[in-house]
């Protein structure tokens, strides 16, 4: 088969433009948080993980310690690691494949390959996706941050809170299930309560130990609730044939 003809690469490369397209906001917000353009450059290319990238922008910009900002970063990233052990039995890349597996494993080139049936069709949805995604998000990253620091000062523009906003902008459509939906409210009051006795950035990481503590008392099934990004497969769209609804 064509890779023009095949259900999952068209799939994926759709998906790859509407994800690629946040990497602007990233950009622009990064640097109004106070990373420079390479700084910037870097927590694309190489953490590439939309939600990761947002929460460590997000506790600089509220005069968070870089400690605290990777701490909020890595809890995030951790679904990757879970992601990457379901991909290797999937699609059980080899040699240097493996690695560039690894980078491009994210919510979206995973959803793309587990909403096939077929071995090689899964393998294309993989590659599309998240090739598609690295290239634009990088490219849209540096588009955003150059237009940012054309900006200028960000409090002026009442952009100082903004990182933040798209965080949750960017995770809030994501959670579908009323479990998911009680933990993000509880996590939020305990993020509130929080904030006038903690230094700036630890408030998310106590929201953070919350979440997990409610997640391990089984107030919600681990496996229902989040989606990603661009949902690939709508439930009221045309399925390709072969394909199977995602879990």
């Amino acid at each position: 088969m064509k890779l023009s003809e095949s259900p999952a690469v068209k799939v994926g490369l759709s998906i790859a433009v509407a994800t690629g397209l946040y990497g602007i906001s990233f950009g622009a917000l990064s640097v109004s948080a106070g990373l420079d353009l390479w700084q910037t450059m870097a927590l694309s290319l190489l953490l590439f993980s939309g939600g990761s990238q947002f929460a460590f922008i997000g506790v600089l910009a509220g005069g968070g310690s870089g400690l605290s900002a990777l701490s909020a970063s890595a809890l995030l990233g951790i679904r990757n690691g879970v992601y990457g052990m379901q991909l290797n039995l999937l699609l059980r890349p080899r040699g240097w494949r493996r690695l560039a597996a690894a980078q491009v494993t994210i919510d979206e080139s995973v959803a793309t390959a587990t909403g096939q049936t077929d071995p090689a069709e899964q393998r294309r949805g993989f590659w599309a996706a998240g090739l598609g995604v690295f290239v634009l998000w990088n490219v849209f990253t540096v588009l955003g941050a150059l237009l940012g620091a054309a900006i200028g000062d960000p409090a002026q523009w009442g952009l100082d809170g903004a990182a933040a906003a798209a965080f949750l902008g960017l995770l809030w459509p994501r959670i579908r299930a009323k479990e998911p939906a009680t933990i993000a409210v509880l996590c939020a009051v305990v993020t509130v309560l929080a904030v006038p006795f903690v230094p700036p950035g630890v408030p998310i990481l106590i929201a953070a130990v919350v979440a997990a503590a409610l997640g391990l008392s089984g107030l919600g099934p681990v496996s229902e609730g989040l989606e990603p990004d661009v949902d690939p497969y709508p439930a009221d769209a045309a399925r390709s044939p072969g394909a199977e609804k995602l879990p």
